[in-house]
């Protein structure tokens, strides 16, 4: 049995970019452990859905832990920042939000979890964070200093195939004809990866339903019309049953955990 922790921003970052990781992972017999570097204070709640006075970051941890049930993840932590908002916004400024943080201290946090864990995996974001904002761009440089501080053999970069996405969206225009629009996807880089930097995907297409339940759980951000959870099952599938990640260092393959052998597998 191997670990792997996936570290996350935000409440419901686990859903959609890496679930069907963590739930191949954890059906492999692994152990898998999600830490989030916030609890989601600044998400826009889903009208109607909080009880009068429920306090939303309350509400988004408990969320965390009903995802993590549906994943068959093992442990849940918090490292205790607050939510920066997107990138440009006053709260960037707040001296205790997750951007503001020194990355120093903010990596021994993560790397003594890491350490406690034994981890094999660390799941962080790109560079870019995905799409820019400020607290997952914080992810990567706290995920890939955490990694050197405990020594993790492998950390891995989940990010968004932006080649693979615009092949899918052009299928799916050609199938269905003029009356589907195809979602504008920037092509100034500030959306995911293009597919010539990306170095592994986890193929995860029969965990689709369980991703689903994954993004289910988050009610306080995504309802039940949300796009994602309303997609059909084929197009779900297609569209969210392949994860993409960025290695940069290569583990030797005599000495590779296991853990990266059964659950990740090189693009090319």
């Amino acid at each position: 049995m191997g670990t792997l922790v996936s570290f996350h921003a935000h409440p419901d970052d686990e859903s959609i970019g890496t679930a069907g990781t963590l739930a191949k992972a954890a059906a492999l017999g692994h152990r898998v452990v999600l830490v989030f570097a916030t609890r989601g204070e600044l998400g826009e709640p889903v009208p109607g859905v909080l009880a009068e006075g429920e306090q939303l970051p309350v509400r988004r941890s408990a969320e965390c832990h009903a995802s993590a049930r549906a994943l068959g993840v093992a442990r849940v932590e918090f490292l205790g920042y607050v939510d920066s908002g997107m990138m440009g916004e006053p709260s960037n400024d707040a001296p205790y939000c997750f951007w503001q943080a020194p990355v120093e201290h903010a990596a021994k946090r993560l790397a003594l979890i890491l350490e406690e864990e034994e981890a094999d995996v660390l799941t962080t974001y790109d560079d870019n964070g995905g799409y820019g904002h400020p607290d997952h761009i914080q992810v990567h440089r706290v995920g890939a200093r955490a990694g050197e501080l405990a020594g993790v053999p492998v950390v891995a970069q989940n990010t968004t195939n932006r080649d693979w996405l615009l092949r899918g969206m052009r299928g799916l225009r050609k199938e269905r004809g003029d009356d589907w629009e195809m979602p504008e996807i920037p092509d100034d880089g500030s959306f995911g990866k293009p597919e010539s930097e990306i170095t592994h995907r986890v193929e995860a297409v029969e965990y689709a339903e369980t991703k689903r339940a994954s993004m289910r759980a988050h009610a306080s951000q995504m309802g039940p019309d949300h796009f994602m959870l309303t997609m059909p099952d084929p197009v779900f599938a297609m569209g969210l049953g392949t994860e993409f990640y960025i290695v940069d260092a290569q583990p030797n393959p005599a000495t590779a955990p296991e853990i990266w052998i059964e659950v990740f597998e090189p693009l090319r």
